[in-house]
């Protein structure tokens, strides 16, 4: 009976483990498991010869190691190259999808900062685990990485692979640092500046108790030496050994082409401060196994896989106050202002706090010591609070509003999302932004209606839709404050131009939720006119390439509301042009046939979607990074990196004046 019960309390515990873990989404409480766990050793206390070394019990042995053993690596874990910019990884990209003659899949996953590490289990069992070393050779830290409690000692398979090597990074969260520096300070002893040292002094303890206080986590990634692995490709691997109970890296995606995987490496930058645990990258790799046998490997790395690294800055400063500002759709955006700082070369004094409940989940609160991060190009956003520095006052967490300040209108919070909004459309600090991004450069490009203006003409209420802008006399905006005869002239010129934007420009300049450039160009492109959009069913939109169900929702709500069809009819009826250009889109001559173009810098006569187009509308292409083949290199001020490359390789460079003289016919 013994027997029995162990065991079966032993896969209930695998199961809970896995839930918590893994999942993330637990079935029992702390108590429930702890219960389960403490019959468990009662009943193995009592019959000592049942006791296996997969057993939840044996996650931290009894006695520390002498010392870590070496151990050789069956597959020798090779680096990674870099890619520091968006051009050198589509170079890297397109360079692979002309070697291999078929259509390629790319993954893209995230580079986690922390320690990297190889499982071996041998008839689903855990052998051994072993850190990277120099390549070759790896040190043996098995007794810690039994106490990380979502590796499972033993898969959860009947018949799991004869050999399974799993490869993954070994990490800490931020929550888990802010907990352990909390407990340092204490007990008199050191902080602990971040996750990563954390994790790398850790793993290499001699003590497995002492690694188990540090409540260690892991993603897995890779395969090492393998036998029996069914899986294909690389996102059928990840599901493989997340059946068999192990850790795989999450937010994986799958894409047809380098750019489009470039495109969304650009995005997930933006969406860092969602994460707990801290990423210094981007992995790109070909999905399938047999293409990567393929290109095979250097003496140092792999050529089918690339890391698109960026920056990371950190600083330590306080949160002074805590404000929010209103969006062109709504969201209430809550901002930190911080006591000024010195990050990347800049002084910060804000940084976003992107919703209420990043807030409350990393609990921020006024008069904190924080740790502020900036990656790359994006805004700063604040990684965690030295709570440990709060001392005996603390202050209340921060309320978050109920009301919009602006026009004191109920907030709502999106359903099944995390961004609270203001519902009111005609809600001044609302209409002050749309308007804001309708006179754009990538929307309807009205030079000349900067903030300040746009702020005068919402408040005065001589704009309160989009159609006031063509309704805007000589008389009116004349009186308004710094605009003089000729600013006025300039303005209304300029206004006037904008009607003929044609409808992608359109689309994005009207703030339609979840429309932005891209998408505004695919559905001008699949419909043509604005009637023809306005008549298509949800159905017809949602099958319509890169929109889907949730935009194709957004933007059939808003053509068939009443308001969006008053905003519509009224800008037709202010003479904006509703349909694309089919004739400027198409070819108009091959001066530039068979020669490929890269612009960078800039520009000031054209928008970069406008100097793209022409590029084609001539018979060229529009090339997103400098090498040998490139033809010519548009450069407009501050041309950077692709200037210098350029100039490195003969590229002839040409000045906006250039390139208008080259597609009308004369020379450069």
């Amino acid at each position: 009976m013994s027997a029995s019960e162990i065991e079966q309390l032993r896969q209930q515990l695998r199961h809970h483990d896995y839930k918590y873990y893994v999942e993330a989404n637990p079935e029992i409480t702390d108590r429930e498991y702890d219960r389960l766990m403490n019959r468990l050793k009662e009943l193995e206390s009592a019959n000592p010869q049942l006791i296996t070394p997969d057993s939840p019990t044996q996650r931290i042995g009894d006695q520390p190691v002498s010392h870590l053993e070496n151990f050789e690596h069956s597959v020798p874990m090779l680096s990674i190259d870099n890619a520091f910019s968006i051009e050198e990884l589509i170079s890297f990209g397109t360079k692979i999808e002309e070697d291999i003659d078929e259509p390629i899949e790319w993954v893209v996953e995230l580079k986690i900062d922390g320690v990297a590490a190889t499982l071996i289990y041998e008839q689903g069992i855990l052998k051994r685990a072993l850190t990277r070393g120099n390549g070759k050779v790896g040190d043996d830290i098995t007794h810690n990485v039994r106490t990380i409690t979502e590796v499972p000692l033993r898969l959860n398979s009947d018949s799991p692979p004869p050999l399974l090597e799993v490869r993954g990074e070994v990490y800490m969260t931020n929550d888990e640092l802010v907990r352990l520096n909390e407990r340092q300070v204490a007990a008199g002893e050191a902080e602990y500046k971040n996750t990563r040292n954390v994790a790398a002094g850790a793993i290499r303890l001699l003590d497995p108790k002492v690694c188990a206080s540090r409540n260690l986590r892991m993603f897995c990634h890779g395969t090492g030496l393998c036998e029996g692995l069914k899986s294909s490709d690389h996102m059928e691997f990840l599901a493989e050994i997340g059946s068999y109970g192990l850790p795989a890296t999450p937010r994986v995606e799958k894409f047809a082409g380098i750019r489009a995987a470039a495109a969304h490496c650009e995005s997930v930058v933006e969406t860092l401060h969602e994460l707990d645990f801290e990423v210094d990258g981007l992995v790109v790799k070909l999905n399938r196994f047999d293409h990567r046998e393929e290109l095979g490997a250097r003496s140092k790395s792999p050529r089918w896989v690339i890391a698109y690294k960026w920056e990371k800055y950190e600083a330590v400063t306080r949160l002074n106050s805590i404000t929010v500002q209103i969006g062109k759709t709504g969201a209430i955006t809550p901002v930190a202002n911080l006591e000024p700082v010195e990050l990347a070369g800049t002084t910060v004094s804000r940084a976003s706090l992107h919703n209420a409940e990043e807030i409350e989940r990393k609990d921020i609160r006024v008069g904190d010591t924080v740790v502020v991060e900036k990656a790359g190009k994006i805004i700063p956003h604040i990684v965690r609070v030295e709570k440990h520095l709060r001392g005996e006052s603390k202050t209340p967490p921060y309320g978050f509003p109920t009301h919009c300040p602006e026009c004191e209108t109920a907030l709502v919070k999106d359903e099944g999302g995390v961004y609270i909004r203001c519902p009111n459309f005609e809600c001044p600090a609302q209409l002050k932004e749309r308007v804001r991004y309708f006179a754009s450069r990538d929307a309807m490009d009205i030079e000349g209606l900067g903030d300040k203006l746009v702020d005068q003409l919402v408040s005065s209420r001589m704009i309160t839709t989009y159609g006031d802008l063509y309704r805007l006399t000589f008389e009116k905006v004349s009186q308004l404050e710094r605009m003089g005869k000729k600013s006025s002239e300039k303005l209304l010129v300029a206004i006037e131009h904008s009607k003929s934007r044609g409808l992608a420009r359109l689309l994005n300049a009207l703030s339609i939720r979840h429309v932005g450039i891209t998408v505004a160009r695919v559905l001008a492109e699949r419909f043509v006119t604005m009637d023809a959009l306005r008549a298509a069913s949800l159905e017809t939109l949602a099958q319509t390439d890169e929109v889907g169900d949730v935009i194709a929702a957004s933007v059939h709500e808003f053509l068939s509301s009443d308001l969006g069809a008053h905003i519509v009819d009224d800008l037709i009826m202010s003479g904006l042009k509703m349909d694309v250009d089919q004739a400027a889109a198409a070819k108009v001559s091959t001066l530039l046939e068979g020669k490929t173009l890269v612009v960078t810098g800039k520009l000031v006569e054209y928008t970069r979607d406008e100097i793209k187009g022409l590029i084609k509308q001539h018979g060229g292409k529009a090339g997103s990074s400098v090498s040998a083949k490139t033809d010519y290199l548009v450069a407009g001020e501050k041309a950077g990196s692709k200037l210098a490359k350029a100039e490195s390789l003969g590229v002839p460079v040409l000045t906006e004046a250039q390139f208008r003289n080259l597609i009308e016919g004369g020379s450069p």
